[in-house]
């Protein structure tokens, strides 16, 4: 039986700074690090963070100091530290971010030799290095060197997805939501072909302009935006870039389902084979995919790159925002998303929103509730039960990564604690608005009374209906 990491989450190691991440941590993780991979040569990066620069020093200088030598790219999007470690035949990378998170979080994602990030094993065996690895002796201290070899990236991006014929010129509005996207994702898809308007493209980590998490509450006040200056869409990404959102004009923040769809179909209409999705993923996925001659598994979110190497001819790798094509590489790349979908737009001579006409789009509602960190996996538990016990009869019933039951209308709903915050999520879909309401009220008010019979009242809930 596979124990479980428990420094790692859901995507990496996320936590407050300085509480539970400070360099004190990095340094250990360096020893352990070097020591797991065999002292095999690194490249370091970081995303804009106030305290990103002080953990990556400190990750570094635990590196070297155990053996490893390091090539450290700076601030730069986590694509690019991905894709560096590939190009150059390194045994890893590591890159210091908190994604999503607020700015006062922060922690680090572990990639291994050719850009894919570690498995759970990984983490398990990194995490038994953390107390007993130690540095090297002084004559086998690693070396150090610094480049960004972001030009290099960009070539190498343009020339995949460089269009012969350009029968439309998209005008794209591009969020880099004040991290290093900005360095990168302007300048590609502009030498591509598209015109280009950067929003909130100021590297600030404190992310002043809005929450680096691009949700639909999140963009929704940049809507008018995209018809003030007549553009086909909105490519919105988060902290590091990893993350893509893809809004608009006349339909909004366009649902994750549909974008994963999208890549499916293209991929699927190649080459045959097996799509790995996550378990929060719904019909227009599933819908597409069998229609295009694939076969869709369901995997645990976060981790949808170990079910890529798992299954055998696996196309594509996918979980909301964040899509792995192996035609680019076996990493999350939120610039290659960008401008792949810019690509498509320019070859067919259609908008965004033409293109997706022909995928299936349903009803779909996302919620967080903010939760004592202390009680998140007790209530989780308990209402996990209860749902259990109430649909078990007439439903399918899921437990991948918390509890999923498909219904047999096609309906769906799936709870579970978060793996980076004090928060339970539901993810829910349904045939139409009112069913999908009266799904997510339903769990809702399960979770409310768990709660209240401990005493706490919810901290928040962030709600979000999509029609």
């Amino acid at each position: 039986m596979l124990l479980l990491p428990k420094l790692f989450g859901t995507s990496g190691v996320r936590g407050v700074f300085p509480e539970r991440m400070n360099p004190e941590l990095m340094v250990r993780v360096g020893r352990a690090i070097a020591q797991y991979f065999n002292r095999s040569p690194f490249s370091v990066g970081h995303d804009a963070r106030t305290s990103s620069k002080a953990l990556s020093f400190a990750l570094i200088s635990s590196l070297i100091s155990s053996g490893a030598s390091v090539v450290d790219l700076g601030l730069t999007p986590i694509g690019v530290l991905a894709w560096s470690i590939k190009r150059f035949n390194l045994g890893g990378g590591i890159y210091v971010t908190a994604s999503h998170n607020p700015p006062q979080y922060n922690g680090f994602k572990v990639f291994k030799k050719g850009g894919v990030e570690v498995t759970t094993i990984d983490e398990v065996g990194i995490e038994e290095a953390l107390d007993r690895a130690g540095y090297a002796t002084w004559s086998e201290v690693g070396s150090y060197s610094n480049f960004s070899p972001i030009e290099d990236y960009i070539n190498e991006l343009e020339s995949l997805l460089s269009v012969p014929y350009v029968k439309y010129k998209p005008r794209v509005v591009l969020d880099t939501a004040n991290g290093p996207t900005v360095l990168v994702a302007p300048k590609v898809l502009t030498d591509i072909g598209a015109s280009t308007l950067v929003i909130n493209g100021n590297i600030d980590g404190r992310f002043p302009s809005r929450y680096p998490e691009p949700r639909p509450d999140v963009l929704e006040p940049l809507f008018p935006v995209l018809s003030a200056v007549g553009c086909d869409a909105l490519f919105a990404f988060d902290g590091d870039g990893d993350r893509l959102s893809v809004v608009t004009p006349s339909r909004g923040f366009i649902k994750q389902d549909r974008v994963i769809a999208l890549f499916a179909h293209r991929i699927l209409s190649e080459r045959k084979g097996v799509v790995v999705a996550s378990v929060d993923c719904g019909n227009a996925v599933r819908r597409v995919v069998e229609n295009s001659g694939g076969k869709l598994v369901l995997y645990k979110l976060g981790k949808t790159h170990e079910g890529f190497l798992k299954y055998g001819n696996t196309v594509l790798a996918a979980e909301p925002w964040k899509v792995i094509d192996p035609r680019w590489g076996l990493w999350i790349d939120g610039v290659y998303q960008a401008a792949y979908l810019t690509k498509l737009m320019m070859e067919e001579g259609k908008s965004m929103e033409q293109i997706l006409n022909y995928i299936p789009d349903f009803p779909q509602a996302r919620v967080s509730i903010v939760v004592p960190e202390n009680l998140k996996t007790d209530i989780y538990w308990e209402v996990a039960e209860a749902m259990k016990s109430r649909h078990s009869e007439k439903a399918e019933i899921t437990e991948i990564d918390g509890l999923r039951i498909d219904f047999e209308d096609s309906s769906w709903i799936l709870i579970r604690p978060s793996g980076t915050e004090p928060k339970i999520r539901l993810y829910a879909e349904a045939m139409d608005l009112e069913g999908l309401k009266s799904l997510v009220d339903s769990v809702l008010s399960l979770l409310l009374r768990s709660l209240s019979a401990r005493g706490v009242e919810p901290q928040s809930i962030e709600r979000s209906i999509l029609p």
